[in-house]
C-alpha cells in the first residue's frame, strides 16, 4: 500500500484569549454563520470546511506562521479591517494579525486554484462566484478545469 494523498484541510483551529471577543471581532471582518459551540470551542461554517477557534492561546504572536483564508471580497476585508482599526500587515497581499497574535492571509476566491464544488457554492449562497483567467489557467494546466 503506497502514502496517503493529501486531499484538503477539513478545518483550521485557531487559539485565542478570549473567544467571545474572538467571535465578536470576526463577525465585524467577515460574515459568517455559526457551526457549533462548545465550553471553549466555537466553529465557523465554510460550506464543507470550517474554522475552529478555541480559547486558551498561551504562546506568542505568529510571524512566518499564517493561514490564507479565501473570501469572496478581499475589499470589503480590506474596509472591515479599517472600520475596526486593524492595521494590514505591509507586503504583498492582504494580511493581519488578531489580537491573540494569529496571522490571517487573505485572498479572494477567484484569483486562487482553491475550488469549491458548484453545488457546494450554492448552498453557500454564492451562485455568480467566478475565477479569473489566471485561476482558470491555472486549472487547466493541473487539469482541473470545469469547476465554480
Amino acid at each position: 500500500m503506497g502514502s496517503a494523498r493529501l486531499v484538503g484541510i477539513n478545518h483550521v483551529a485557531l487559539e485565542v484569549g478570549d473567544l467571545d471577543a474572538a467571535l465578536e471581532l470576526y463577525g465585524r471582518l467577515f460574515t459568517y454563520e455559526l457551526r457549533g459551540r462548545v465550553p471553549g470551542m466555537a466553529f465557523l461554517d465554510l460550506g464543507d470546511q470550517f474554522l475552529a477557534v478555541a480559547e486558551g492561546r498561551r504562546q506568542g504572536p505568529d510571524e512566518g506562521r499564517h493561514f490564507g483564508l479565501v473570501v469572496d471580497s478581499r475589499e470589503a476585508v480590506l474596509a472591515a479591517l479599517a472600520e475596526a482599526e486593524i492595521e494590514p500587515h505591509r507586503g504583498r497581499g492582504l494580511s493581519f494579525s488578531d489580537p491573540w497574535g494569529n496571522h490571517f492571509e487573505i485572498v479572494e476566491y477567484g484569483d486562487v486554484q482553491f475550488t469549491k464544488a458548484p453545488e457546494v457554492l450554492r448552498g453557500m449562497g454564492f451562485d455568480g462566484l467566478e475565477k479569473t483567467e489566471a485561476a482558470r489557467a491555472e486549472l487547466a494546466e493541473k487539469g482541473l478545469a470545469g469547476r465554480g
